[in-house]
């Protein structure tokens, strides 16, 4: 789909434009890499982790806060397909002390599912979160047995709560009667040889490349050295370290489960993976740390946050900010190219430069936002009436499987004066023209397919949608005067459909 080669160039020069001196200022040390199907593509790597001498390097390892959610939700995804966990159970069948919260006297009480998507009604907590992380359990047990006040209807609004997911960790402890962090070591990062990414700093030999934190209250120009947040009751949500190259492997496990060859479905089914990487609690995007994105809709999945962005179609991310360090993964899971970003300050915007990275390297390589393989019948229905329109007979005259709907929605007059008032525009249909399969131009679909129609003085944009059953039928044709470029009908808005790749066969 893109070339190595091609891509190394587009990351590198991505990356030389989107590092400039301006951003690097804001921390000791950072790392910026594209990656692509688990491995680094290419790396920018600036200043000292530890501002001793040594330099920052692609074994850097760097703390990544609060990715470590999608960890913890991959974890619980699959004691769930093993039937140990009921994401839709109420929560308090694994966290009893849960049932002192004021959730309302209508019966109204958070799921675990309501917990990992971030919509169980707990507030937003990220000040108080951050330096609670090493908070003992018997601690945060007692805060939680003690009542909490929800700010949201459970089920109803998205609040990014650092102690409602923690909450998940405390259920995969119940089931399995082991420390959560072991859990995940043992469901995650051993199998997919994730050696690098650790829970805690004193898991890491002596003498390993850590990048010790710090911060900054002048935009760089001086940095207080800031201790590691510690790792306790609160630490599944943002406690793990980890190198770009360990997080080029995580992304690629999780994005591949949008593809046809998932990676490592022992790990975790690529069902589930799919499920943590679709939009599952809306994020409003008209305000916040969304606001100057392009996107059709955003939404909370799974320890993910997922975008429908209007030219690349779905990216999955999160970001990760501890006082110290400043994180982001993101990546588009129709090509496999992601980019990852570490700095050791809290100041770094981390996600901002990510976010601005992948769309330049996504641009620079004329990404299609999806490739859709549509069904047979529907490339053979579309066959069959860009022959009857050549020929000048009616839908009906063929052998297209029709629904009802199609002649009845729109009477056979009405079709024929609609299509004689466009080719009145365009002029006649050329008797000679590309083969069909050149002339498709994209598909939102697998039983949707559009595609040009070429004529005298332009060009129509034919556009058929079937319905899936077991023999599919047309349920709608439609068929318009295409613009000047003869790629869309005349006055339709941009959409991210328009950069979908069809692919047949």
């Amino acid at each position: 789909m893109i070339d190595d080669g091609a891509l190394a160039g587009h990351a590198r020069d991505a990356l030389s434009t989107r590092l400039d001196a301006q951003t690097l200022r804001r921390a000791p040390a950072s790392i910026a890499a594209v990656v692509r199907d688990g491995r680094v593509v290419a790396s920018s790597a600036h200043g000292e982790p530890r501002r001793d001498g040594a330099p920052t390097t692609d074994g850097t390892v760097f703390r990544i806060a609060s990715m470590s959610k999608s960890f913890l939700a991959a974890t619980a995804l699959a004691l769930s397909d093993d039937g140990l966990l009921d994401l839709h159970a109420p929560a308090t069948a694994y966290v009893p002390e849960l049932a002192s919260a004021r959730f309302g006297d209508d019966g109204a009480e958070p799921t675990l599912d309501d917990l990992l998507a971030n919509r169980a009604g707990l507030a937003e907590d990220n000040a108080w979160g951050d330096r609670m992380l090493g908070a003992p359990r018997a601690e945060l047990a007692a805060i939680v047995a003690a009542g909490l006040l929800p700010a949201t209807r459970p089920g109803t609004a998205y609040e990014y709560s650092n102690l409602g997911i923690s909450l998940i960790g405390r259920a995969v402890e119940r089931v399995t009667g082991r420390p959560v962090e072991d859990v995940i070591r043992e469901r995650m990062l051993d199998p997919l040889g994730m050696r690098d990414t650790r829970a805690e700093a004193g898991l890491y030999p002596a003498g390993a490349d850590l990048a010790a934190g710090f911060r900054t209250f002048d935009d760089g120009a001086t940095f207080v050295p800031e201790p590691y947040v510690g790792t306790g009751a609160l630490g599944c949500i943002g406690s793990l370290f980890s190198t770009v190259g360990d997080i080029a492997r995580w992304t690629h496990f999780l994005g591949s489960a949008f593809g046809d060859a998932p990676h490592a479905g022992d790990v975790l089914s690529a069902a589930s993976r799919r499920r943590m990487q679709t939009a599952r609690t809306l994020i409003p995007t008209g305000s916040g740390w969304l606001a100057d994105r392009a996107l059709d809709g955003a939404g909370y999945g799974y320890g993910l946050v997922v975008e429908h962005d209007r030219r690349f179609g779905r990216l999955v991310q999160h970001a990760g900010g501890l006082p110290g360090f400043s994180s982001h993964m993101r990546w588009h899971p129709t090509t496999g190219i992601g980019v990852v970003v570490f700095g050791n300050t809290d100041a770094f915007g981390a996600g901002g430069i990510a976010a601005d990275l992948l769309t330049d390297v996504l641009t620079r390589a004329d990404a299609p936002a999806a490739v859709v393989r549509p069904w047979p019948e529907t490339v053979a229905a579309a066959r069959g009436i860009d022959a009857l329109l050549a020929a000048g007979l009616p839908l009906d005259a063929g052998d297209v499987p029709l629904a009802d709907s199609v002649l009845l929605d729109v009477p056979a007059p009405v079709r024929a004066e609609r299509l004689a008032a466009a080719l009145a525009e365009t002029g006649a249909i050329l008797p000679e023209r590309q083969p069909f399969a050149e002339r498709i131009l994209n598909a939102a679909d697998r039983s949707r397919l559009r595609w040009r129609i070429p004529c005298e003085r332009g060009a129509l944009i034919c556009d058929v949608h079937l319905v899936g059953l077991h023999e599919p039928l047309v349920q709608e044709f439609d068929v318009a005067v295409a613009d000047a470029a003869g790629a869309k009908p005349v006055d339709e808005r941009p959409m991210v459909t328009d950069h979908h790749r069809v692919a047949l066969g």
